[in-house]
């Protein structure tokens, strides 16, 4: 039955993804993937990724990566937007250090607030080979 748990293991992981996301930004990537549990629990992991060269000139990527559970959602949510809005208006208030491109920023904390557990049952894959 070798076959059998090869196929119950492939079902099982492909049941776990809900939705997965990755946004390019200069030299990192940063991935968004929600997930359930076996349980049905919903949790998000951001990953951000960079890649490093070593002295010979090879690559490896560089990976961070957060989980964060639908119990936490809104204080996380809450802590980011506030955080945001803490660098924006210091922006506002000194120009000379401003961040150049300010609707990345708008998007990222749209994405947040509108972040409900109902929002994952989307389900988008785009093929990060280009």
């Amino acid at each position: 039955m070798e076959g059998y748990d090869k196929k119950e293991e492939f079902v099982r992981k492909n049941r776990e993804d809900i939705y997965s996301n990755a946004i390019r930004a200069g030299k990192r990537t940063y991935f968004f993937d929600a997930k359930a549990t076996r349980n049905e629990d919903y949790y998000l992991t951001i990953t951000e990724s960079k890649k490093r060269y070593d002295k010979e000139g090879n690559f490896t990527f560089e990976k961070h990566k957060i989980f964060l559970y639908k119990e936490d959602f809104d204080k996380f949510s809450e802590g980011l937007m506030e955080a945001i809005e803490i660098l924006k208006n210091a922006n506002d208030a000194n120009p000379e250090t401003a961040i150049e491109d300010t609707d990345e920023i708008t998007s990222t904390s749209e994405i947040i607030e509108g972040l409900e557990v109902e929002s994952f049952s989307q389900v988008e894959f785009e093929d990060l080979t280009e």
